[in-house]
């Protein structure tokens, strides 16, 4: 990794300090937070929206089609899920799930009958198939749309989706290195002034007419060790998977603080599987997801969904899939699995449900799980 992304003095650092100083004050944090954040020095950030103690839904575009998301969306945020998440895909991970919708699409109407909620993606891949400047474009006119309750989540990229798009899949750390230039060219266009941006790999002039109507939070995707601690440096939060954020928690604080930021103020969005029914269930659920175990130590590699599936079913038993997940109708199960996350560090626990009842799972966590962990407004 180049030197202009780590260090306060560089010309990336300085743009990416400027723009946190424009959200700092549109957000409220403050005067005196802003001038830190301008100088350099540590600042505490806050959590804004996207506090701790929140419950999350997955949307999972994989899985189900888009009007069947719309519906679910809806009744997961009048069911008191205070985020929806959506994957964002070009196929999905498997063939035999069947879908992959357009996320950004899902959102623009979902959040017309999701009123209560904050929507985003786990993740967009700003780099490749998509270009940055577009996606500083798209998530901008969302806020718009719905101010205050859009964030934006990046990740690296998977070959199902951005080799089988346009032919190209770098090494893991050209990928990283294109996701921090993205992350510094969407912050610089969100604040609405004009971009001479000139990166290794990137090349931006221009202005967003229409910058973000709210600060935006950007969340970074991590699920390894290097990973997470470039999540850390360079993102406004994290999302990842509960063995990731287990082994590899240290990384990403230590790696927020060496950007200066307080990584106890910063979200972390985990991804927790669930299955509201016995083990036949969960292991019917766990057919669609049998990737799981190893996406991201081999199979984010591999552009075919259909042979991510054959490589799957012959590599992982379904055993090693489920045994990680909450499964069974004991609410008990479930909040003690909930309660051990938000005790480790996670801000928002997503819940993510393999299962074709989508609406068992909405409806049995509503009464059941998060009037347990419910905050005072």
């Amino acid at each position: 990794m180049s030197s202009d992304h780590e260090t306060a003095s560089s010309p990336v650092r300085r743009n990416l300090l400027k723009w946190t100083a424009l959200a700092a004050g549109a957000a409220g944090i403050g005067v005196a937070s802003a001038r830190a954040e301008q100088t350099g020095q540590p600042v505490q950030r806050e959590l804004g929206g996207l506090r701790k103690g929140m419950f999350s839904f997955m949307l999972a575009h994989e899985q189900f089609s888009v009007p069947e998301l719309l519906q679910l969306g809806a009744l997961a945020s009048r069911s008191g899920f205070q985020v929806l998440s959506t994957s964002d895909h070009f196929q999905p991970w498997q063939a035999d799930e069947g879908h992959a919708g357009q996320a950004w699409i899902t959102m623009a109407a979902l959040g017309a009958q999701a009123h209560n909620s904050w929507m985003g993606t786990t993740v967009t891949c700003p780099t490749l198939r998509y270009s940055p400047a577009v996606v500083a474009e798209a998530f901008s006119t969302l806020s718009h749309l719905y101010p205050g309750r859009v964030f934006l989540g990046v990740g690296s990229g998977e070959a199902l989706n951005e080799q089988a798009a346009i032919g190209e899949w770098p090494k893991w750390q050209e990928r990283w290195d294109r996701l921090i230039e993205a992350m510094t060219i969407i912050r610089q266009l969100w604040s609405g002034q004009d971009v001479a941006f000139k990166g290794k790999y990137y090349m931006v002039n221009a202005k967003l007419y229409d910058p973000p109507a709210r600060p935006i939070p950007l969340l970074a995707a991590a699920n390894g060790k290097k990973s997470m601690r470039l999540a850390g440096q360079h993102a406004d939060g994290l999302i990842s998977d509960p063995l990731t954020w287990k082994q590899h928690k240290s990384e990403w604080e230590d790696g927020a603080r060496t950007a200066g930021k307080n990584p106890t103020e910063m979200p972390v969005l985990i991804e927790h599987y669930a299955v509201v029914g016995d083990q036949t269930q969960a292991k019917q659920a766990a057919q669609l997801w049998r990737f799981g175990p190893k996406a991201f130590k081999t199979l984010y590699d591999v552009p075919s969904p259909v042979s991510i599936q054959q490589q799957a079913e012959q590599q992982t038993p379904i055993e090693d899939v489920t045994k990680a997940w909450a499964v069974g109708t004991d609410p008990a199960v479930h909040i003690a699995a909930v309660r051990e996350l938000f005790d480790s560090g996670v801000s928002i626990v997503n819940i993510h449900s393999g299962q074709p009842e989508q609406r068992k799972v909405i409806e049995f966590y509503a009464t059941h799980v998060l009037p347990k962990f419910r905050q005072p407004v």
